[in-house]
Protein backbone atom coordinates (compact mmCIF):
# COMPACT_ATOMS: atom_id res chain seq x y z
CA UNK A 1 0.00 0.00 0.00
CA UNK A 2 2.36 2.38 1.04
CA UNK A 3 4.68 1.45 -2.52
CA UNK A 4 1.37 2.36 -4.37
CA UNK A 5 0.92 5.75 -2.44
CA UNK A 6 4.83 6.87 -3.13
CA UNK A 7 4.27 5.58 -6.67
CA UNK A 8 1.26 7.56 -7.19
CA UNK A 9 2.58 10.52 -5.36
CA UNK A 10 5.93 10.44 -8.07
CA UNK A 11 3.57 10.10 -10.95
CA UNK A 12 1.73 13.23 -9.82
CA UNK A 13 4.88 14.97 -9.37
CA UNK A 14 6.17 14.33 -13.00
CA UNK A 15 3.02 14.76 -14.45
CA UNK A 16 2.87 18.14 -12.62
CA UNK A 17 6.92 18.63 -13.96
CA UNK A 18 5.37 18.00 -17.61
CA UNK A 19 2.58 20.49 -17.47
CA UNK A 20 5.10 22.97 -16.22
CA UNK A 21 7.57 22.56 -18.49
CA UNK A 22 5.21 22.43 -21.42
CA UNK A 23 4.16 26.29 -20.22
CA UNK A 24 7.82 27.25 -19.65
CA UNK A 25 8.38 26.69 -23.64
CA UNK A 26 4.88 27.93 -24.77
CA UNK A 27 5.95 31.30 -23.20
CA UNK A 28 10.17 31.17 -24.20
CA UNK A 29 10.43 32.64 -27.55
CA UNK A 30 9.98 32.16 -31.20
CA UNK A 31 11.11 28.88 -31.51
CA UNK A 32 7.55 27.64 -31.58
CA UNK A 33 5.07 28.41 -34.38
CA UNK A 34 2.44 30.65 -34.11
CA UNK A 35 1.44 33.19 -31.71
CA UNK A 36 2.28 36.92 -30.47
CA UNK A 37 5.54 38.12 -28.95
CA UNK A 38 4.39 41.72 -26.91
CA UNK A 39 6.07 44.58 -27.34
CA UNK A 40 5.39 47.50 -24.89
CA UNK A 41 5.27 51.15 -26.11
CA UNK A 42 5.71 53.88 -23.07
CA UNK A 43 5.13 57.37 -24.60
CA UNK A 44 3.62 60.84 -24.39
CA UNK A 45 0.03 60.48 -25.93
CA UNK A 46 -1.26 63.12 -23.29
CA UNK A 47 0.37 66.38 -21.32
CA UNK A 48 3.01 69.38 -22.76
CA UNK A 49 4.59 66.75 -25.67
CA UNK A 50 1.89 64.89 -26.30
CA UNK A 51 3.01 65.64 -30.26
CA UNK A 52 6.09 63.35 -29.76
CA UNK A 53 4.28 60.74 -28.73
CA UNK A 54 1.34 60.50 -31.00
CA UNK A 55 3.90 60.62 -33.69
CA UNK A 56 6.04 58.28 -32.68
CA UNK A 57 3.32 55.59 -31.96
CA UNK A 58 1.99 55.96 -35.49
CA UNK A 59 5.41 55.36 -36.67
CA UNK A 60 5.65 52.26 -34.71
CA UNK A 61 2.18 51.17 -35.96
CA UNK A 62 3.11 51.69 -39.27
CA UNK A 63 6.01 49.23 -38.55
CA UNK A 64 4.22 46.62 -36.64
CA UNK A 65 1.29 46.51 -39.46
CA UNK A 66 4.20 45.71 -42.15
CA UNK A 67 5.76 43.13 -39.78
CA UNK A 68 2.73 41.07 -39.23
CA UNK A 69 1.99 40.87 -42.95
CA UNK A 70 5.26 37.78 -42.91
CA UNK A 71 5.50 37.07 -39.11
CA UNK A 72 8.56 36.54 -37.03
CA UNK A 73 9.25 33.10 -37.74
CA UNK A 74 5.75 32.59 -37.75
CA UNK A 75 4.71 34.85 -34.69
CA UNK A 76 3.20 38.70 -34.86
CA UNK A 77 4.37 41.61 -33.21
CA UNK A 78 1.30 42.69 -30.21
CA UNK A 79 1.70 46.27 -29.21
CA UNK A 80 1.02 46.87 -25.16
CA UNK A 81 0.81 50.89 -25.23
CA UNK A 82 0.64 53.38 -21.94
CA UNK A 83 0.46 56.57 -21.62
CA UNK A 84 3.19 58.49 -19.61
CA UNK A 85 1.30 61.69 -19.72
CA UNK A 86 4.52 63.90 -20.36
CA UNK A 87 5.53 62.83 -16.54
CA UNK A 88 8.37 61.04 -15.39
CA UNK A 89 6.35 59.93 -12.52
CA UNK A 90 3.73 58.12 -14.74
CA UNK A 91 6.54 56.78 -17.39
CA UNK A 92 8.59 54.91 -14.06
CA UNK A 93 4.62 53.00 -12.95
CA UNK A 94 4.11 52.37 -16.64
CA UNK A 95 7.51 50.95 -17.65
CA UNK A 96 6.76 48.90 -14.27
CA UNK A 97 3.49 47.46 -15.53
CA UNK A 98 4.62 46.81 -19.01
CA UNK A 99 8.21 44.86 -17.02
CA UNK A 100 5.95 42.98 -14.76
CA UNK A 101 1.96 42.12 -15.27
CA UNK A 102 2.34 42.69 -19.20
CA UNK A 103 5.38 40.74 -19.34
CA UNK A 104 6.70 42.28 -22.75
CA UNK A 105 9.63 40.96 -24.62
CA UNK A 106 10.75 44.71 -25.58
CA UNK A 107 10.02 48.49 -23.99
CA UNK A 108 10.22 51.41 -26.41
CA UNK A 109 9.36 54.67 -25.62
CA UNK A 110 9.75 57.33 -24.04
CA UNK A 111 9.99 60.06 -26.62
CA UNK A 112 11.81 62.19 -23.94
CA UNK A 113 15.33 62.13 -21.90
CA UNK A 114 13.61 63.15 -18.61
CA UNK A 115 10.67 60.71 -18.98
CA UNK A 116 13.22 57.82 -20.67
CA UNK A 117 15.82 58.24 -17.28
CA UNK A 118 12.67 57.57 -15.63
CA UNK A 119 12.63 53.84 -16.96
CA UNK A 120 16.23 53.16 -17.18
CA UNK A 121 15.79 51.26 -13.79
CA UNK A 122 13.48 49.31 -14.54
CA UNK A 123 14.20 47.48 -17.34
CA UNK A 124 18.08 47.12 -15.80
CA UNK A 125 16.33 44.96 -12.80
CA UNK A 126 13.71 43.24 -14.81
CA UNK A 127 16.26 42.35 -17.60
CA UNK A 128 14.11 43.69 -20.54
CA UNK A 129 15.29 46.04 -23.17
CA UNK A 130 14.67 49.68 -23.03
CA UNK A 131 14.65 51.19 -26.55
CA UNK A 132 13.78 55.05 -26.93
CA UNK A 133 13.68 56.03 -30.35
CA UNK A 134 14.32 59.85 -29.82
CA UNK A 135 15.58 60.41 -26.19
CA UNK A 136 19.39 62.07 -27.22
CA UNK A 137 20.51 62.95 -23.26
CA UNK A 138 23.83 60.87 -23.28
CA UNK A 139 23.30 59.23 -19.67
CA UNK A 140 20.44 57.40 -20.42
CA UNK A 141 22.77 54.43 -21.79
CA UNK A 142 26.25 55.25 -20.18
CA UNK A 143 26.42 57.27 -16.98
CA UNK A 144 29.50 57.57 -14.50
CA UNK A 145 31.44 54.98 -15.91
CA UNK A 146 28.85 52.36 -16.32
CA UNK A 147 26.85 51.23 -19.07
CA UNK A 148 23.16 50.48 -18.80
CA UNK A 149 23.10 47.30 -20.64
CA UNK A 150 19.52 46.23 -21.42
CA UNK A 151 19.07 50.31 -22.73
CA UNK A 152 19.28 51.42 -26.15
CA UNK A 153 18.74 53.88 -28.34
CA UNK A 154 18.20 54.47 -32.32
CA UNK A 155 18.86 58.55 -32.39
CA UNK A 156 21.88 60.33 -32.73
CA UNK A 157 23.05 61.49 -28.73
CA UNK A 158 23.29 65.47 -27.62
CA UNK A 159 27.16 65.57 -27.90
CA UNK A 160 26.72 64.67 -31.42
CA UNK A 161 23.68 67.22 -32.06
CA UNK A 162 25.05 69.84 -30.08
CA UNK A 163 28.29 69.80 -32.20
CA UNK A 164 26.29 69.69 -35.53
CA UNK A 165 24.25 72.71 -33.94
CA UNK A 166 28.01 74.58 -33.13
CA UNK A 167 29.68 74.17 -36.36
CA UNK A 168 26.86 75.50 -38.54
CA UNK A 169 26.50 78.54 -36.58
CA UNK A 170 29.99 79.44 -36.83
CA UNK A 171 30.72 77.85 -40.89
CA UNK A 172 27.39 78.41 -42.46
CA UNK A 173 26.06 81.34 -40.19
CA UNK A 174 29.34 82.66 -39.67
CA UNK A 175 27.78 83.81 -36.00
CA UNK A 176 30.92 84.72 -33.67
CA UNK A 177 28.64 85.10 -30.51
CA UNK A 178 25.57 83.61 -29.44
CA UNK A 179 23.11 83.29 -26.51
CA UNK A 180 21.93 80.21 -25.08
CA UNK A 181 18.43 80.06 -23.73
CA UNK A 182 17.47 76.85 -21.82
CA UNK A 183 14.67 74.87 -20.05
CA UNK A 184 16.56 74.11 -16.60
CA UNK A 185 14.16 71.30 -15.89
CA UNK A 186 14.88 69.61 -18.99
CA UNK A 187 17.44 66.84 -19.33
CA UNK A 188 17.66 67.33 -22.41
CA UNK A 189 17.84 70.88 -22.81
CA UNK A 190 20.73 71.09 -20.62
CA UNK A 191 22.31 68.40 -22.18
CA UNK A 192 22.29 69.85 -25.22
CA UNK A 193 23.08 73.06 -24.28
CA UNK A 194 25.96 72.23 -22.82
CA UNK A 195 27.56 70.16 -26.09
CA UNK A 196 27.14 73.15 -27.96
CA UNK A 197 28.74 75.71 -25.94
CA UNK A 198 31.49 73.38 -25.49
CA UNK A 199 31.75 72.84 -29.27
CA UNK A 200 30.89 76.74 -30.03
CA UNK A 201 33.65 78.37 -27.89
CA UNK A 202 36.24 75.91 -29.41
CA UNK A 203 35.45 77.34 -32.62
CA UNK A 204 36.77 80.32 -31.25
CA UNK A 205 32.98 81.91 -30.73
CA UNK A 206 31.79 83.61 -27.56
CA UNK A 207 28.79 83.00 -25.60
CA UNK A 208 27.32 86.35 -24.78
CA UNK A 209 24.51 85.70 -22.78
CA UNK A 210 23.12 82.30 -20.82
CA UNK A 211 19.29 82.52 -19.59
CA UNK A 212 16.68 80.04 -18.40
CA UNK A 213 13.29 79.27 -18.46
CA UNK A 214 10.62 76.02 -16.81
CA UNK A 215 8.21 74.02 -19.11
CA UNK A 216 4.99 75.86 -18.98
CA UNK A 217 6.00 79.23 -18.65
CA UNK A 218 4.75 81.73 -21.42
CA UNK A 219 5.79 85.20 -21.20
CA UNK A 220 9.36 85.52 -21.75
CA UNK A 221 9.42 88.79 -22.21
CA UNK A 222 12.24 90.08 -19.92
CA UNK A 223 14.38 86.96 -20.57
CA UNK A 224 14.66 87.95 -24.14
CA UNK A 225 14.73 91.75 -23.49
CA UNK A 226 18.24 90.62 -21.53
CA UNK A 227 19.02 88.52 -24.78
CA UNK A 228 18.94 91.76 -27.19
CA UNK A 229 20.91 93.99 -24.96
CA UNK A 230 23.68 91.19 -25.20
CA UNK A 231 23.29 91.80 -28.93
CA UNK A 232 24.23 88.21 -30.03
CA UNK A 233 25.05 87.34 -33.49
CA UNK A 234 22.49 84.23 -33.23
CA UNK A 235 20.30 82.16 -30.36
CA UNK A 236 20.64 78.75 -29.81
CA UNK A 237 16.86 77.01 -28.23
CA UNK A 238 17.23 73.65 -27.24
CA UNK A 239 13.91 73.13 -25.78
CA UNK A 240 10.35 71.48 -26.60
CA UNK A 241 7.85 72.90 -28.92
CA UNK A 242 5.49 74.63 -26.54
CA UNK A 243 7.58 76.99 -25.21
CA UNK A 244 9.58 77.13 -28.71
CA UNK A 245 6.68 78.44 -30.56
CA UNK A 246 6.06 81.24 -28.09
CA UNK A 247 9.57 82.58 -27.53
CA UNK A 248 10.70 82.57 -31.39
CA UNK A 249 7.38 84.75 -31.72
CA UNK A 250 7.69 86.76 -28.75
CA UNK A 251 11.53 87.45 -29.65
CA UNK A 252 10.45 88.47 -33.11
CA UNK A 253 7.91 90.84 -31.97
CA UNK A 254 10.98 92.76 -29.53
CA UNK A 255 12.66 92.76 -32.73
CA UNK A 256 15.22 90.07 -32.06
CA UNK A 257 15.55 88.83 -35.71
CA UNK A 258 18.84 86.97 -35.79
CA UNK A 259 19.04 83.23 -36.80
CA UNK A 260 17.30 80.95 -34.03
CA UNK A 261 18.42 77.11 -33.93
CA UNK A 262 17.41 74.48 -31.72
CA UNK A 263 17.10 70.50 -32.02
CA UNK A 264 14.97 67.85 -32.65
CA UNK A 265 12.64 69.08 -29.80
CA UNK A 266 11.34 71.21 -32.12
CA UNK A 267 9.70 69.17 -34.87
CA UNK A 268 5.96 69.42 -34.53
CA UNK A 269 3.58 70.49 -36.63
CA UNK A 270 2.02 72.39 -33.91
CA UNK A 271 5.22 74.52 -34.06
CA UNK A 272 4.24 76.91 -37.09
CA UNK A 273 0.96 77.09 -34.96
CA UNK A 274 2.16 78.82 -31.81
CA UNK A 275 5.11 80.44 -33.49
CA UNK A 276 3.38 81.15 -36.90
CA UNK A 277 4.99 80.75 -40.03
CA UNK A 278 6.58 84.45 -39.81
CA UNK A 279 8.52 84.29 -36.89
CA UNK A 280 10.26 81.11 -38.11
CA UNK A 281 12.12 82.91 -40.81
CA UNK A 282 15.44 82.44 -40.12
CA UNK A 283 15.51 79.28 -37.80
CA UNK A 284 17.19 76.36 -38.01
CA UNK A 285 17.00 72.82 -36.63
CA UNK A 286 19.29 69.55 -36.18
CA UNK A 287 17.68 66.40 -37.15
CA UNK A 288 17.24 62.80 -37.58
CA UNK A 289 15.46 62.43 -40.89
CA UNK A 290 13.98 64.52 -43.43
CA UNK A 291 10.96 63.54 -45.63
CA UNK A 292 12.58 65.58 -48.48
CA UNK A 293 15.60 63.31 -48.42
CA UNK A 294 15.35 61.68 -52.08
CA UNK A 295 16.95 58.73 -50.46
CA UNK A 296 14.68 55.51 -51.77
CA UNK A 297 14.31 54.15 -48.70
CA UNK A 298 13.12 57.30 -47.19
CA UNK A 299 10.50 58.17 -49.73
CA UNK A 300 9.22 54.51 -49.64
CA UNK A 301 8.04 55.19 -45.89
CA UNK A 302 6.70 58.96 -46.49
CA UNK A 303 4.70 57.15 -49.29
CA UNK A 304 3.64 53.94 -46.77
CA UNK A 305 3.08 56.46 -44.09
CA UNK A 306 1.01 59.66 -45.91
CA UNK A 307 -1.37 56.08 -47.15
CA UNK A 308 -1.70 54.51 -43.95
CA UNK A 309 -2.74 58.12 -42.17
CA UNK A 310 -4.90 60.50 -44.82
CA UNK A 311 -1.72 61.88 -46.54
CA UNK A 312 0.33 63.17 -43.48
CA UNK A 313 3.60 63.74 -43.65
CA UNK A 314 5.54 61.92 -41.24
CA UNK A 315 8.41 64.13 -38.50
CA UNK A 316 11.11 62.50 -37.17
CA UNK A 317 9.54 60.55 -34.60
CA UNK A 318 7.35 58.96 -36.42
CA UNK A 319 10.47 57.87 -38.24
CA UNK A 320 12.40 57.08 -35.55
CA UNK A 321 9.36 55.22 -33.87
CA UNK A 322 9.23 53.39 -36.95
CA UNK A 323 12.79 52.34 -37.55
CA UNK A 324 12.90 51.00 -33.56
CA UNK A 325 9.80 48.37 -34.25
CA UNK A 326 12.51 47.36 -37.25
CA UNK A 327 15.07 47.40 -34.79
CA UNK A 328 13.95 45.05 -32.02
CA UNK A 329 11.82 42.98 -35.10
CA UNK A 330 15.63 42.60 -36.21
CA UNK A 331 17.36 41.29 -32.96
CA UNK A 332 14.39 38.95 -32.59
CA UNK A 333 14.76 37.47 -35.72
CA UNK A 334 18.68 37.47 -35.49
CA UNK A 335 18.31 36.00 -31.57
CA UNK A 336 15.56 33.53 -32.73
CA UNK A 337 13.38 33.93 -29.61
CA UNK A 338 11.34 36.53 -27.41
CA UNK A 339 13.52 35.85 -24.43
CA UNK A 340 14.51 39.51 -23.10
CA UNK A 341 17.68 38.26 -22.80
CA UNK A 342 18.38 36.90 -25.84
CA UNK A 343 16.98 39.52 -27.78
CA UNK A 344 19.20 42.22 -25.61
CA UNK A 345 22.51 40.27 -26.95
CA UNK A 346 21.10 40.28 -30.83
CA UNK A 347 20.09 44.38 -30.51
CA UNK A 348 23.90 44.85 -28.47
CA UNK A 349 25.29 43.13 -31.86
CA UNK A 350 23.70 45.08 -34.39
CA UNK A 351 25.92 46.42 -37.06
CA UNK A 352 25.14 47.86 -40.69
CA UNK A 353 21.11 47.38 -40.44
CA UNK A 354 19.41 49.84 -43.18
CA UNK A 355 16.90 52.15 -41.50
CA UNK A 356 14.71 54.93 -42.55
CA UNK A 357 17.04 56.98 -40.55
CA UNK A 358 20.35 55.81 -41.72
CA UNK A 359 22.66 52.94 -40.90
CA UNK A 360 22.54 51.74 -37.72
CA UNK A 361 26.37 50.40 -36.15
CA UNK A 362 26.03 50.44 -32.41
CA UNK A 363 28.98 52.08 -30.10
CA UNK A 364 29.95 50.61 -27.18
CA UNK A 365 27.74 52.20 -25.16
CA UNK A 366 24.72 51.03 -27.12
CA UNK A 367 24.24 54.53 -29.48
CA UNK A 368 24.11 54.38 -32.91
CA UNK A 369 26.61 56.46 -35.01
CA UNK A 370 25.00 57.91 -37.63
CA UNK A 371 24.52 61.01 -39.51
CA UNK A 372 22.29 64.26 -38.96
CA UNK A 373 20.29 66.97 -40.78
CA UNK A 374 20.14 70.34 -40.84
CA UNK A 375 16.77 72.09 -41.55
CA UNK A 376 15.53 75.82 -42.15
CA UNK A 377 11.83 76.98 -41.88
CA UNK A 378 10.85 78.50 -44.58
CA UNK A 379 7.20 80.05 -44.60
CA UNK A 380 6.13 77.43 -42.28
CA UNK A 381 7.70 74.69 -44.13
CA UNK A 382 11.03 72.43 -43.23
CA UNK A 383 13.32 72.44 -45.76
CA UNK A 384 15.97 70.03 -46.39
CA UNK A 385 19.65 71.77 -46.22
CA UNK A 386 22.20 68.97 -45.73
CA UNK A 387 23.58 65.77 -44.52
CA UNK A 388 26.35 65.36 -41.62
CA UNK A 389 27.65 62.61 -40.95
CA UNK A 390 29.75 61.89 -37.57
Amino acid sequence: MRKRKLAGIFMSFMVAAGVMAGCNSSTSGSEEKGGTIKIGANLELSGGVASYGQSAKEGIELAIAEINKKGIDGKKLELVTVDNKSDAAEATSGALKLATQDKVAAMIGAATSTNTLAQVQIAQDNKIPLITPTATNATITFKDGKLNDFVFRTCFIDPFQGTVAANFATNDLKAKSAAVLIDSSSDYSKGLAASFKKAFKANGGKIVAEEAYVAKDTDFHATLTRIKAANPDYVFLPGFYEEVGLIVKQARELGLNVPFMGGDGWDSPKLVDIAGAASLQNTYITNHYSSGDSDKKVQDFVSAFKAKYDGKSPDAFAALGYDTVYFVADAIKRAGSSDPKKIQKALAETDGLELVSGKVKLDKNHDPIKAAVILEYVNGQQQYKTKVNP
